[in-house]
Protein backbone atom coordinates (compact mmCIF):
# COMPACT_ATOMS: atom_id res chain seq x y z
CA UNK A 1 0.00 0.00 0.00
CA UNK A 2 2.65 2.85 0.55
CA UNK A 3 3.90 2.05 -2.97
CA UNK A 4 0.87 3.58 -4.55
CA UNK A 5 1.83 6.53 -6.34
CA UNK A 6 -1.44 9.21 -5.67
CA UNK A 7 -3.51 9.34 -9.03
CA UNK A 8 -2.86 13.44 -9.01
CA UNK A 9 0.58 13.09 -9.61
CA UNK A 10 0.73 10.42 -12.56
CA UNK A 11 -1.86 13.07 -14.47
CA UNK A 12 -2.08 16.56 -15.74
CA UNK A 13 -4.15 18.89 -14.67
CA UNK A 14 -6.46 20.65 -16.97
CA UNK A 15 -4.82 23.68 -16.57
CA UNK A 16 -1.26 22.02 -17.45
CA UNK A 17 -3.32 20.10 -20.40
CA UNK A 18 -4.64 23.05 -21.42
CA UNK A 19 -1.05 25.30 -21.48
CA UNK A 20 0.17 22.04 -23.40
CA UNK A 21 -2.81 22.32 -25.83
CA UNK A 22 -1.72 26.37 -26.35
CA UNK A 23 1.55 25.30 -26.97
CA UNK A 24 1.17 22.75 -29.14
CA UNK A 25 -1.26 25.15 -31.29
CA UNK A 26 1.31 28.13 -31.45
CA UNK A 27 4.24 26.05 -32.42
CA UNK A 28 2.08 24.88 -35.03
CA UNK A 29 1.43 28.53 -36.18
CA UNK A 30 4.83 29.42 -35.94
CA UNK A 31 5.62 26.48 -37.98
CA UNK A 32 3.39 26.87 -40.85
CA UNK A 33 4.10 30.78 -41.01
CA UNK A 34 7.70 29.71 -41.34
CA UNK A 35 6.91 27.05 -44.50
CA UNK A 36 4.91 29.25 -45.97
CA UNK A 37 7.78 32.06 -46.39
CA UNK A 38 9.21 30.53 -49.71
CA UNK A 39 5.44 30.90 -51.01
CA UNK A 40 5.14 34.11 -49.82
CA UNK A 41 8.77 35.73 -51.22
CA UNK A 42 7.74 34.22 -55.13
CA UNK A 43 4.48 36.37 -54.91
CA UNK A 44 6.21 39.08 -56.56
CA UNK A 45 5.96 37.29 -59.69
CA UNK A 46 2.21 37.81 -59.50
CA UNK A 47 2.85 41.40 -60.27
CA UNK A 48 2.86 42.77 -63.85
CA UNK A 49 6.15 43.89 -64.96
CA UNK A 50 4.68 47.42 -66.29
CA UNK A 51 5.21 50.74 -64.94
CA UNK A 52 2.04 51.40 -63.89
CA UNK A 53 -0.36 48.77 -62.08
CA UNK A 54 -3.92 48.98 -62.73
CA UNK A 55 -6.17 47.21 -60.68
CA UNK A 56 -10.04 47.27 -59.63
CA UNK A 57 -8.84 48.67 -56.20
CA UNK A 58 -5.67 51.19 -56.69
CA UNK A 59 -3.65 52.39 -59.49
CA UNK A 60 -0.05 52.63 -58.38
CA UNK A 61 2.74 54.21 -60.41
CA UNK A 62 6.50 53.79 -60.14
CA UNK A 63 8.56 55.74 -61.07
CA UNK A 64 11.80 55.31 -59.37
CA UNK A 65 12.18 51.65 -59.82
CA UNK A 66 9.99 51.80 -63.56
CA UNK A 67 8.61 48.37 -62.67
CA UNK A 68 6.06 47.43 -60.12
CA UNK A 69 7.49 44.25 -60.13
CA UNK A 70 10.91 45.40 -59.63
CA UNK A 71 9.25 46.99 -56.80
CA UNK A 72 7.80 44.00 -55.20
CA UNK A 73 11.06 42.20 -55.27
CA UNK A 74 12.57 44.40 -53.85
CA UNK A 75 10.46 44.72 -51.27
CA UNK A 76 9.88 41.00 -51.15
CA UNK A 77 13.67 40.51 -50.48
CA UNK A 78 12.98 42.92 -47.16
CA UNK A 79 9.88 42.41 -45.89
CA UNK A 80 10.20 38.17 -45.43
CA UNK A 81 13.36 38.82 -43.35
CA UNK A 82 11.79 40.90 -41.32
CA UNK A 83 8.84 38.74 -40.69
CA UNK A 84 11.08 35.78 -39.78
CA UNK A 85 13.11 38.17 -37.55
CA UNK A 86 9.65 38.93 -36.01
CA UNK A 87 8.98 35.49 -35.18
CA UNK A 88 12.37 35.04 -34.01
CA UNK A 89 12.17 37.75 -31.42
CA UNK A 90 8.67 36.77 -30.32
CA UNK A 91 9.49 32.99 -29.93
CA UNK A 92 13.53 33.51 -28.71
CA UNK A 93 13.43 32.31 -24.79
CA UNK A 94 17.42 33.60 -24.43
CA UNK A 95 18.51 36.97 -22.65
CA UNK A 96 19.80 38.62 -25.71
CA UNK A 97 16.73 38.57 -27.66
CA UNK A 98 16.26 41.95 -27.61
CA UNK A 99 19.57 42.09 -29.73
CA UNK A 100 17.34 41.22 -32.46
CA UNK A 101 15.70 44.67 -32.51
CA UNK A 102 18.92 45.78 -33.97
CA UNK A 103 17.63 43.94 -37.61
CA UNK A 104 14.48 44.72 -36.99
CA UNK A 105 14.97 48.43 -37.27
CA UNK A 106 17.79 47.76 -40.39
CA UNK A 107 15.09 46.00 -42.33
CA UNK A 108 12.33 48.65 -41.03
CA UNK A 109 14.45 51.19 -42.22
CA UNK A 110 15.48 49.88 -45.71
CA UNK A 111 11.73 49.64 -46.43
CA UNK A 112 10.77 52.93 -45.33
CA UNK A 113 13.85 53.70 -48.26
CA UNK A 114 12.59 52.06 -50.68
CA UNK A 115 8.95 53.20 -50.43
CA UNK A 116 10.72 56.88 -50.19
CA UNK A 117 12.35 56.13 -53.48
CA UNK A 118 8.78 55.39 -55.06
CA UNK A 119 6.76 57.65 -53.64
CA UNK A 120 8.76 60.52 -52.36
CA UNK A 121 7.25 61.21 -49.03
CA UNK A 122 10.24 62.07 -47.30
CA UNK A 123 13.15 64.69 -47.75
CA UNK A 124 16.80 64.64 -47.50
CA UNK A 125 16.64 64.63 -43.96
CA UNK A 126 15.66 60.72 -43.60
CA UNK A 127 17.22 59.90 -40.64
CA UNK A 128 14.80 62.70 -38.86
CA UNK A 129 11.87 61.23 -39.97
CA UNK A 130 12.66 57.83 -38.74
CA UNK A 131 13.32 58.85 -34.73
CA UNK A 132 10.07 59.38 -34.30
CA UNK A 133 8.53 55.99 -35.93
CA UNK A 134 11.43 54.45 -34.21
CA UNK A 135 10.62 55.70 -30.87
CA UNK A 136 7.20 53.98 -31.55
CA UNK A 137 8.15 50.82 -32.64
CA UNK A 138 11.16 49.83 -31.27
CA UNK A 139 8.65 50.14 -27.04
CA UNK A 140 5.60 48.64 -28.45
CA UNK A 141 7.33 45.18 -30.04
CA UNK A 142 9.37 44.83 -26.42
CA UNK A 143 6.25 45.59 -24.64
CA UNK A 144 4.18 42.91 -26.87
CA UNK A 145 7.05 40.49 -26.80
CA UNK A 146 7.40 40.83 -22.78
CA UNK A 147 3.38 40.34 -22.42
CA UNK A 148 3.42 37.26 -25.33
CA UNK A 149 6.51 35.73 -23.54
CA UNK A 150 5.50 35.88 -19.50
CA UNK A 151 1.54 34.00 -20.87
CA UNK A 152 3.94 31.56 -23.20
CA UNK A 153 6.50 30.64 -20.73
CA UNK A 154 5.58 31.13 -17.17
CA UNK A 155 2.23 29.40 -17.40
CA UNK A 156 3.43 25.99 -17.75
CA UNK A 157 5.90 25.68 -14.92
CA UNK A 158 5.39 23.92 -11.33
CA UNK A 159 6.49 25.90 -8.70
CA UNK A 160 9.68 23.25 -7.95
CA UNK A 161 10.69 24.41 -11.66
CA UNK A 162 10.29 28.76 -10.39
CA UNK A 163 12.35 28.33 -6.94
CA UNK A 164 15.09 26.09 -8.95
CA UNK A 165 15.15 29.05 -11.59
CA UNK A 166 16.42 31.25 -8.64
CA UNK A 167 18.38 28.80 -6.64
CA UNK A 168 21.97 30.23 -6.97
CA UNK A 169 24.63 27.14 -7.57
CA UNK A 170 27.97 27.49 -8.22
CA UNK A 171 29.33 26.88 -12.32
CA UNK A 172 32.26 26.23 -13.91
CA UNK A 173 33.29 27.30 -17.00
CA UNK A 174 31.12 24.99 -19.02
CA UNK A 175 28.73 25.13 -16.91
CA UNK A 176 28.69 29.38 -17.51
CA UNK A 177 29.08 28.87 -21.17
CA UNK A 178 25.99 26.50 -21.02
CA UNK A 179 23.49 28.80 -19.86
CA UNK A 180 24.46 30.95 -23.22
CA UNK A 181 23.87 28.14 -25.57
Amino acid sequence: MDNQQPKSKNRLSKFQEATSNRSLILGSVVATLIAITPFLFTLYESVPNTQVWDTFLFTYNSPYYESVRTLAWTLSGKIIPLFLIFLWFFTCRHWWYHTLLVPIVMYAYQIIIILNDDLSFADTNQYLYLLPVMAIIIPSIYLLRAKMFNKINDADKTLQELEDEFKIRPKGFFGKLRDYF
